[in-house]
């Protein structure tokens, strides 16, 4: 499975609203909408949760995930030490800001919109958002 910064994951590009998003993946296993407004579509065997933002006429805008097979160009993440997931993404992520909880770290690429959450210094999670085109409209990369 193939995250792509910037852009989504697999086939699934930022700014998809539900229908589209259904028709690649099917109808999701849990639908739910969280404090925000915002409608997620969870995938069991995706190991994914996606967000449609409520503000943002309910598009396609972030993804966290899990499977084991998530990859970015080419590169496994989950499971991997962190230091080794960052030295495989030197190119595309400069700068890194890390927060540290307890056990968990979250290390967060601020022009990727890429966040790799850790557990004993191995990602178990990843992030990525739909980036910021400027102060007032996001880069969506799918158009109707």
């Amino acid at each position: 499975m193939k995250l792509q910064p910037k852009h989504g994951i697999d086939q699934l590009l930022f700014g998809m609203k539900r229908p589209d998003v259904e028709k690649i993946y099917g109808n999701p296993d849990r639908e739910f909408t969280d404090d925000d407004g915002n409608i997620i579509y969870l995938y069991n065997a995706k190991r994914v949760r996606l967000t449609f933002y409520e503000d943002e006429d309910f598009r396609f805008g972030y993804v966290i995930g899990s499977h084991p097979d998530l990859e970015i160009g080419g590169n496994k993440l989950i499971g991997v030490e962190t230091h080794n997931v960052k030295q495989s993404l030197q190119k595309q992520c400069k700068t890194w800001e890390t927060e540290q909880f307890d056990m968990a770290e979250n290390h967060f690429n601020e022009e990727n919109w890429l966040i790799l959450q850790t557990e004993f210094d191995t990602v178990t999670k990843v992030e990525i958002g739909v980036v910021a085109k400027n102060l007032d409209d996001f880069d969506w990369k799918f158009q109707a």
